[in-house]
């Protein structure tokens, strides 16, 4: 383009005259301070503008990331501006380092303001002039992908829309004084401005809350009041395309209870979900005739069941074939213009994105399980004793803790001779909710086992100090509480003769066992030491003795058994004591539900595990337990 014709497309006069209509200067506005704010958020970038270019200047009415003095003064002179190339070429202007683009080389705006990676979509008026740049700035080199543009431009269209509002009401103010036909005009253009905006703020909700989405109940959940707030439809619904079926995610608070019935049915079937996937493509039913013409009397019958009249199937777009199939529903007979279909399938964007992201995530948590599962190994089973343990993992699916038990034989010295009675018992809770945390906890259990094997007939402090001196030097960096303990028979090799037991531990930084004695009382074994971290390791831990007589009863645990939001933690371990003792002649098994179900409840917002140990009546055989 030539001097000439970008002085022409700057100067237009109904350009300018436009852009005079949204009232928009170089102050700050809160609803263009919103737009600069997700373009930050979504694309990643330090800064955004939301650019008016006027004939000298450009203004800033929004912006985020701007230093001093351009943030105070929100504009600069036109030499500064990138933004006028997308009102010059009327279309997107994107440049990777705009140092090496011969129409941005000399900008000062490189010097000034930091400028270097540059994307930018036009903001347009409602007759298509375009009045500046919704535009994202990095401050080194940046490849800007197909996603991120599409992003930016789709913030764009929003906020035209609002800009297209500001000038319609401009002109409305204006036509009140004018003849009847200019008013009927300037409203009807106005009510089409509230169309566009509502279905445009639509949009950047979606965009914004479907970022955070972790899950695929989160995200039906966020889908569903979205649309249902602006759209009005009486069932929105999600069914995934998995190979050669369709699965449904059931909304589980059952206000639908046809997703039960219907949960998986093949992606061959006659249904509307099914066949919006196969053909990837939008399919619109506006009367039950029409569904009962095209479809299965399954599908029609589920459709009748949920009272619909009018109904959409949108796919979901994937990199290949369609994710699934994005369902909205009416009760009664609705239109969906162009201008909704639009909006749906920009909405089907934002939640294809955010399902890939929760089937990643989720196939993440599912590994995790299973390998901490993998740990929780069978107990052994130990002459002159009973044992049981129970692992209750944590309601919320995703968090994948680093709680762990263990209970082993040990060899009865160093000559490798194994002695039948001797064991190590263990309860642990690595720090943190992740595929890391049960990744360090299966380090962290073998480490301790190993260390066990190579110091025979050193005491459990001594053991622990081991593991974290490894801790250090291998540069594993875990951290956490734990309980290590070994039992040996008290007085005898042969535990039959008289029954009672030797119990030494360690505790670093772990919830105090609780010893139930022959006699009645509960204890709690407060004795305890700093919690294992790298930056603690090195100093010896102390090693703590009690004898354990016939009919004692031995309970270790991890904190998401006592430490819940809003309860006091000693109150719940003395109500966990009060149960032990009351109920220390059940199964083992039973016991642990038992305190598991009251303490805990059904359904933990933390992992739980529990580690038992009897020392019965002499002669007693041993037995053990484990529950998951």
């Amino acid at each position: 383009m030539t001097e000439r014709e970008t002085v022409s497309a700057v100067g237009e006069p109904e350009r300018l005259a436009a852009l005079r209509d949204t009232g928009l200067s170089s102050v700050a506005d809160a609803g263009m301070d919103r737009f600069a704010r997700l373009v930050s958020n979504l694309l990643g970038v330090p800064v955004a503008l939301v650019s008016l270019v006027e004939e000298g200047r450009q203004v800033f009415p929004g912006m985020i990331g701007l230093d001093e003095p351009w943030a105070a003064a929100r504009q600069t002179p036109l030499t500064h501006s990138v933004c006028r190339h997308v009102v010059e070429d009327r279309k997107p202007f994107t440049v990777s380092d705009i140092r090496t683009h011969d129409r941005t080389a000399r900008s000062p705006a490189i010097d000034d303001l930091g400028v270097i990676g540059y994307a930018g979509a036009p903001l347009t008026d409602g007759d298509g002039h375009v009045l500046g740049s919704l535009c994202a700035i990095d401050t080194r080199p940046r490849v800007w992908n197909a996603g991120e543009l599409e992003i930016l431009e789709d913030l764009a269209a929003a906020c035209s829309a609002e800009l297209r509002l500001r000038i319609v009401s401009r002109q409305r103010e204006t036509a009140r004084r004018g003849e009847a036909e200019a008013r009927r005009a300037a409203d009807e253009a106005h009510e089409r401005a509230r169309t566009a905006l509502k279905r445009s703020q639509l949009m950047l909700r979606a965009a914004d809350a479907l970022a955070d989405t972790s899950s695929l109940a989160d995200v039906r959940q966020q889908v569903r009041d979205l649309i249902t707030s602006d759209l009005k439809p009486v069932y929105v619904g999600l069914v995934l395309a998995e190979k050669t079926q369709m699965r449904r995610l059931v909304d589980r608070t059952g206000s639908a209870p046809v997703e039960h019935t219907h949960e998986t049915y093949p992606i061959s079937a006659a249904w509307l979900t099914a066949h919006a996937a196969r053909e990837n493509c939008m399919i619109i039913i506006r009367d039950p005739d029409e569904l009962a013409a095209r479809y299965s009397a399954e599908a029609v019958a589920a459709y009748g069941e949920l009272g619909l009249h009018t109904a959409a199937c949108v796919p979901l777009p994937g990199t290949v074939i369609p994710l699934g199939t994005l369902v909205l529903g009416w009760d009664r007979p609705y239109d969906v213009d162009i201008t909704e279909r639009a909006v749906l399938s920009v909405i089907a964007g934002y939640t294809a994105r955010a399902v890939e992201r929760a089937l990643f995530v989720e196939h993440r948590i599912d590994v995790a399980h299973q390998m901490q599962q993998a740990m929780l190994t069978e107990l052994p089973t130990v002459p002159g004793l009973e044992t049981a343990a129970l692992y209750r993992p944590a309601v919320a699916a995703e968090l994948v803790g680093g709680d762990w038990y263990d209970l082993y034989r040990l060899p009865g010295g160093p000559d490798g001779e194994r002695n039948p009675a001797a064991v190590a018992l263990t309860i642990g809770d690595i720090t943190g909710h992740n595929m890391h945390a049960a990744t360090l906890m299966g380090q962290t259990r073998s480490m301790l086992r190993q260390a066990d094997l190579d110091h025979l007939g050193t005491s459990p402090g001594h053991i622990v100090t081991a593991l974290e001196r490894a801790n250090l030097a291998l540069g594993i960096h875990s951290s956490g509480t734990l309980v290590h303990a070994h039992l040996r028979p008290a007085d005898s090799a042969d535990p039959a003769e008289d029954g009672s037991w030797e119990l030494t531990w360690t505790n670093a930084g772990h919830p105090p066992p609780l010893l139930a004695l022959p006699d009645g009382p509960v204890q709690r074994l407060d004795e305890h030491g700093p919690l294992i971290h790298p930056t603690f390791g090195g100093a010896p831990r102390p090693t703590y003795r009690r004898t354990l007589e016939p009919g004692s009863l031995l309970l270790l645990y991890t904190d998401g058994l006592v430490e819940h939001r809003g309860s006091d933690l000693d109150a719940l371990t003395d109500s966990t004591a009060s149960l032990l003792g009351a109920h220390r002649d059940s199964a083992l098994p039973t016991l642990l539900t038992h305190i598991a179900d009251r303490v805990a409840g059904p359904a933990p917002g933390d992992d739980v595990a529990l580690l038992v140990v009897r020392v019965p009546a002499p002669g007693t055989a041993g037995t053990s337990a484990m529950e998951a």
